[in-house]
Protein backbone atom coordinates (compact mmCIF):
# COMPACT_ATOMS: atom_id res chain seq x y z
CA UNK A 1 0.00 0.00 0.00
CA UNK A 2 1.47 3.23 -0.80
CA UNK A 3 0.19 6.11 1.39
CA UNK A 4 0.78 9.24 -0.18
CA UNK A 5 1.94 12.29 1.92
CA UNK A 6 -0.42 15.11 1.99
CA UNK A 7 1.95 17.80 1.29
CA UNK A 8 1.73 16.13 -2.55
CA UNK A 9 -1.86 16.40 -2.62
CA UNK A 10 -4.48 19.58 -3.44
CA UNK A 11 -7.23 20.24 -4.93
CA UNK A 12 -8.80 23.53 -6.21
CA UNK A 13 -13.00 22.99 -5.72
CA UNK A 14 -15.62 25.14 -6.84
CA UNK A 15 -14.77 27.57 -8.99
CA UNK A 16 -10.90 27.64 -7.91
CA UNK A 17 -12.53 29.14 -4.04
CA UNK A 18 -11.23 26.73 -1.88
CA UNK A 19 -8.36 24.74 -2.32
CA UNK A 20 -8.11 21.37 0.32
CA UNK A 21 -5.10 19.78 0.91
CA UNK A 22 -5.22 15.51 1.49
CA UNK A 23 -3.74 12.43 2.24
CA UNK A 24 -4.47 9.64 -0.20
CA UNK A 25 -3.95 6.19 -0.19
CA UNK A 26 -3.41 3.59 -3.61
CA UNK A 27 -4.45 0.78 -3.19
CA UNK A 28 -2.62 -2.11 -5.53
CA UNK A 29 -5.06 -3.34 -8.43
CA UNK A 30 -8.69 -2.58 -8.19
CA UNK A 31 -10.58 -1.21 -5.15
CA UNK A 32 -13.83 -1.19 -3.36
CA UNK A 33 -15.14 1.71 -2.22
CA UNK A 34 -13.36 4.79 -1.38
CA UNK A 35 -13.28 5.50 2.25
CA UNK A 36 -13.48 9.36 3.17
CA UNK A 37 -12.38 10.14 6.71
CA UNK A 38 -13.07 13.71 8.27
CA UNK A 39 -11.26 15.63 11.29
CA UNK A 40 -12.33 17.60 13.77
CA UNK A 41 -12.15 21.44 14.91
CA UNK A 42 -8.87 22.63 14.87
CA UNK A 43 -7.53 19.51 13.94
CA UNK A 44 -6.04 18.09 10.16
CA UNK A 45 -5.93 14.95 8.44
CA UNK A 46 -3.03 14.30 10.77
CA UNK A 47 -5.78 13.20 13.38
CA UNK A 48 -5.85 9.86 11.27
CA UNK A 49 -2.67 9.01 10.81
CA UNK A 50 -2.70 6.20 13.71
CA UNK A 51 -5.88 4.97 12.15
CA UNK A 52 -4.68 5.41 8.20
CA UNK A 53 -2.26 2.45 7.95
CA UNK A 54 -4.64 0.29 10.22
CA UNK A 55 -7.29 1.04 7.27
CA UNK A 56 -5.14 0.50 4.56
CA UNK A 57 -4.58 -3.07 4.95
CA UNK A 58 -7.52 -3.34 2.75
CA UNK A 59 -8.32 -2.52 -1.21
CA UNK A 60 -9.67 0.64 -0.59
CA UNK A 61 -8.53 3.85 -1.87
CA UNK A 62 -8.72 6.16 1.58
CA UNK A 63 -8.87 10.35 1.74
CA UNK A 64 -8.35 12.13 4.26
CA UNK A 65 -8.74 15.97 3.79
CA UNK A 66 -7.90 19.32 5.83
CA UNK A 67 -11.29 20.76 5.97
CA UNK A 68 -11.16 24.56 5.05
CA UNK A 69 -9.63 26.77 7.43
CA UNK A 70 -7.51 24.01 8.72
CA UNK A 71 -4.02 22.48 8.07
CA UNK A 72 -2.52 22.93 4.60
CA UNK A 73 -6.23 23.71 2.75
CA UNK A 74 -6.80 27.47 2.08
CA UNK A 75 -9.11 29.70 4.30
CA UNK A 76 -11.54 31.58 2.75
CA UNK A 77 -12.69 34.85 3.53
CA UNK A 78 -16.13 34.04 4.35
CA UNK A 79 -16.95 35.45 7.96
CA UNK A 80 -19.32 32.11 8.51
CA UNK A 81 -18.29 28.69 7.66
CA UNK A 82 -21.35 26.85 7.52
CA UNK A 83 -21.86 22.76 7.38
CA UNK A 84 -23.60 23.14 4.62
CA UNK A 85 -20.54 24.60 3.06
CA UNK A 86 -18.10 22.56 4.13
CA UNK A 87 -20.49 19.62 2.80
CA UNK A 88 -20.14 20.89 -0.30
CA UNK A 89 -16.11 21.35 -0.15
CA UNK A 90 -16.41 17.51 0.53
CA UNK A 91 -19.01 16.59 -2.31
CA UNK A 92 -16.55 18.48 -4.58
CA UNK A 93 -14.13 16.70 -3.29
CA UNK A 94 -15.67 13.52 -4.38
CA UNK A 95 -16.49 14.44 -7.72
CA UNK A 96 -13.11 15.59 -8.47
CA UNK A 97 -11.45 12.83 -7.64
CA UNK A 98 -13.99 10.53 -9.27
CA UNK A 99 -14.44 8.76 -6.02
CA UNK A 100 -18.02 7.27 -6.84
CA UNK A 101 -20.37 6.09 -4.02
CA UNK A 102 -17.94 6.57 -0.76
CA UNK A 103 -18.28 5.65 2.91
CA UNK A 104 -18.09 9.01 4.96
CA UNK A 105 -16.51 9.07 8.55
CA UNK A 106 -16.64 12.27 10.34
CA UNK A 107 -15.28 12.95 13.75
CA UNK A 108 -17.32 15.96 15.73
CA UNK A 109 -17.18 19.12 13.45
CA UNK A 110 -16.76 16.52 10.73
CA UNK A 111 -19.71 14.98 11.86
CA UNK A 112 -21.73 17.70 11.58
CA UNK A 113 -20.40 18.22 7.58
CA UNK A 114 -21.10 14.44 6.98
CA UNK A 115 -25.03 14.64 8.31
CA UNK A 116 -25.12 17.99 5.75
CA UNK A 117 -23.58 16.24 2.76
CA UNK A 118 -25.87 12.83 3.60
CA UNK A 119 -29.05 15.04 4.13
CA UNK A 120 -27.84 17.40 0.38
CA UNK A 121 -26.21 14.78 -1.84
CA UNK A 122 -27.16 11.22 -0.36
CA UNK A 123 -25.85 9.21 -4.05
CA UNK A 124 -21.99 10.45 -3.06
CA UNK A 125 -22.36 7.93 -0.17
CA UNK A 126 -21.95 3.83 0.41
CA UNK A 127 -22.57 4.94 4.15
CA UNK A 128 -21.48 7.16 6.45
CA UNK A 129 -20.64 7.54 10.05
CA UNK A 130 -20.46 10.08 12.74
CA UNK A 131 -17.14 9.68 15.40
CA UNK A 132 -17.84 11.49 18.71
CA UNK A 133 -20.44 13.66 17.10
CA UNK A 134 -23.85 14.50 17.58
CA UNK A 135 -27.07 14.89 14.95
CA UNK A 136 -28.58 17.34 17.53
CA UNK A 137 -28.12 21.26 16.94
CA UNK A 138 -25.78 23.23 20.02
CA UNK A 139 -27.27 24.30 23.27
CA UNK A 140 -27.75 26.78 24.44
CA UNK A 141 -25.10 26.82 26.49
CA UNK A 142 -22.76 25.37 23.58
CA UNK A 143 -23.94 28.32 21.50
CA UNK A 144 -22.28 30.95 24.06
CA UNK A 145 -19.46 28.75 24.81
CA UNK A 146 -18.82 29.04 20.96
CA UNK A 147 -19.36 32.75 21.33
CA UNK A 148 -16.39 32.66 23.95
CA UNK A 149 -14.10 30.71 21.55
CA UNK A 150 -14.46 33.73 18.42
CA UNK A 151 -13.66 35.79 21.41
CA UNK A 152 -10.87 34.14 23.10
CA UNK A 153 -8.94 33.64 19.13
CA UNK A 154 -9.87 37.07 18.19
CA UNK A 155 -8.03 38.44 22.01
CA UNK A 156 -5.25 36.10 22.32
CA UNK A 157 -4.88 33.86 18.89
CA UNK A 158 -5.08 30.31 18.13
CA UNK A 159 -2.28 29.19 19.58
CA UNK A 160 -3.70 30.13 22.96
CA UNK A 161 -6.82 28.70 22.50
CA UNK A 162 -5.95 25.24 21.07
CA UNK A 163 -4.14 24.67 24.52
CA UNK A 164 -6.92 25.72 26.34
CA UNK A 165 -8.73 23.54 24.48
CA UNK A 166 -7.24 20.21 23.92
CA UNK A 167 -6.74 18.76 27.09
CA UNK A 168 -10.09 19.33 27.30
CA UNK A 169 -11.00 16.45 24.69
CA UNK A 170 -8.81 13.95 25.79
CA UNK A 171 -9.69 11.13 29.01
CA UNK A 172 -6.32 10.86 31.32
CA UNK A 173 -4.54 7.88 30.94
CA UNK A 174 -3.25 5.94 33.36
CA UNK A 175 -0.22 4.28 30.93
CA UNK A 176 1.20 7.66 31.19
CA UNK A 177 1.01 8.87 27.97
CA UNK A 178 -1.88 11.52 28.09
CA UNK A 179 0.28 14.23 28.21
CA UNK A 180 1.79 13.27 24.45
CA UNK A 181 -1.26 12.70 23.10
CA UNK A 182 -2.56 16.13 24.06
CA UNK A 183 1.13 17.72 22.95
CA UNK A 184 0.43 15.97 19.66
CA UNK A 185 -2.94 17.42 19.14
CA UNK A 186 -2.10 20.70 20.37
CA UNK A 187 0.45 21.19 17.54
CA UNK A 188 -1.76 20.00 15.04
CA UNK A 189 -4.17 22.68 16.24
CA UNK A 190 -1.52 25.27 15.63
CA UNK A 191 -1.53 24.66 12.00
CA UNK A 192 -5.41 25.95 11.99
CA UNK A 193 -6.16 29.42 10.53
CA UNK A 194 -6.83 31.87 13.12
CA UNK A 195 -9.81 33.53 11.07
CA UNK A 196 -10.76 29.97 9.85
CA UNK A 197 -11.62 28.48 13.28
CA UNK A 198 -13.58 32.23 14.00
CA UNK A 199 -15.66 31.28 10.71
CA UNK A 200 -16.48 27.09 11.88
CA UNK A 201 -17.63 28.25 15.44
CA UNK A 202 -19.84 30.36 14.26
CA UNK A 203 -21.21 27.88 11.23
CA UNK A 204 -21.22 24.69 14.47
CA UNK A 205 -22.91 27.49 16.42
CA UNK A 206 -25.68 27.62 13.95
CA UNK A 207 -25.97 24.47 12.56
CA UNK A 208 -29.40 22.66 12.06
CA UNK A 209 -30.97 19.60 13.61
CA UNK A 210 -30.03 16.59 11.91
CA UNK A 211 -31.12 13.76 14.14
CA UNK A 212 -33.88 13.34 11.38
CA UNK A 213 -31.42 12.37 9.00
CA UNK A 214 -29.65 9.31 11.05
CA UNK A 215 -32.93 8.36 11.73
CA UNK A 216 -34.27 8.11 8.19
CA UNK A 217 -31.46 7.34 5.80
CA UNK A 218 -31.58 4.55 3.71
CA UNK A 219 -27.67 3.93 3.94
CA UNK A 220 -26.32 1.79 6.61
CA UNK A 221 -24.78 4.67 9.21
CA UNK A 222 -22.26 4.51 12.28
CA UNK A 223 -22.20 5.96 15.75
CA UNK A 224 -19.08 5.79 17.41
CA UNK A 225 -18.90 7.32 21.17
CA UNK A 226 -16.39 7.79 24.00
CA UNK A 227 -17.67 6.72 27.15
CA UNK A 228 -15.12 9.08 28.90
CA UNK A 229 -16.23 11.89 25.85
CA UNK A 230 -16.55 15.22 28.38
CA UNK A 231 -17.64 17.09 25.17
CA UNK A 232 -19.78 14.91 23.93
CA UNK A 233 -21.32 11.77 25.67
CA UNK A 234 -22.56 9.15 24.42
CA UNK A 235 -25.90 9.62 25.09
CA UNK A 236 -25.41 12.52 22.46
CA UNK A 237 -24.31 10.38 19.77
CA UNK A 238 -26.64 7.54 20.25
CA UNK A 239 -29.82 8.90 19.23
CA UNK A 240 -30.84 5.89 17.39
CA UNK A 241 -30.73 2.42 17.27
CA UNK A 242 -32.71 1.80 14.73
CA UNK A 243 -32.42 -0.85 12.21
CA UNK A 244 -29.29 -0.01 9.65
CA UNK A 245 -27.61 1.84 12.46
CA UNK A 246 -24.56 0.70 14.41
CA UNK A 247 -23.53 1.92 17.74
CA UNK A 248 -19.94 1.71 18.59
CA UNK A 249 -19.17 2.59 22.24
CA UNK A 250 -15.10 3.14 22.85
CA UNK A 251 -14.69 2.35 26.78
CA UNK A 252 -11.43 3.69 26.97
CA UNK A 253 -11.77 7.27 24.61
CA UNK A 254 -12.59 10.61 25.49
CA UNK A 255 -13.36 13.00 22.80
CA UNK A 256 -10.17 11.59 20.64
CA UNK A 257 -10.52 8.27 19.88
CA UNK A 258 -8.52 7.98 16.25
CA UNK A 259 -5.67 8.95 18.63
CA UNK A 260 -6.55 7.68 22.10
CA UNK A 261 -7.73 4.11 21.01
CA UNK A 262 -7.08 4.05 17.13
CA UNK A 263 -7.28 0.27 17.36
CA UNK A 264 -9.99 0.09 18.94
CA UNK A 265 -11.59 2.75 16.25
CA UNK A 266 -10.17 0.94 13.18
CA UNK A 267 -11.77 -2.06 13.76
CA UNK A 268 -14.88 -0.83 14.36
CA UNK A 269 -14.66 1.31 11.01
CA UNK A 270 -13.43 -1.81 9.19
CA UNK A 271 -16.20 -4.16 10.99
CA UNK A 272 -18.93 -1.58 9.70
CA UNK A 273 -17.51 -1.11 5.85
CA UNK A 274 -16.86 -4.90 5.54
CA UNK A 275 -20.46 -5.70 6.29
CA UNK A 276 -21.55 -3.16 3.68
Amino acid sequence: MNIVSIADNTIALRNGSVTLAYADTQPEGEADAAVVLLHGFCGSSAYWEKVLPLLARTSRRIIVPDMRGHGRSSAPTDAVYTMEEIAEDVAALIEGLALGPVHLFGHSLGGYAALALAERHPGKLRSFGIVHSTGFPDTDVARDNRDRAVASIRDYGIGAFVEGLIPKLFAVREDGTHEELVQQAITIGRGTSASGAIAVSLGMKERLDRTAILESSSQPVLLVAGQKDGVIPPERTFSTNRAGVKQVLLEQAGHMGMIETPEELAAALNDFIERK
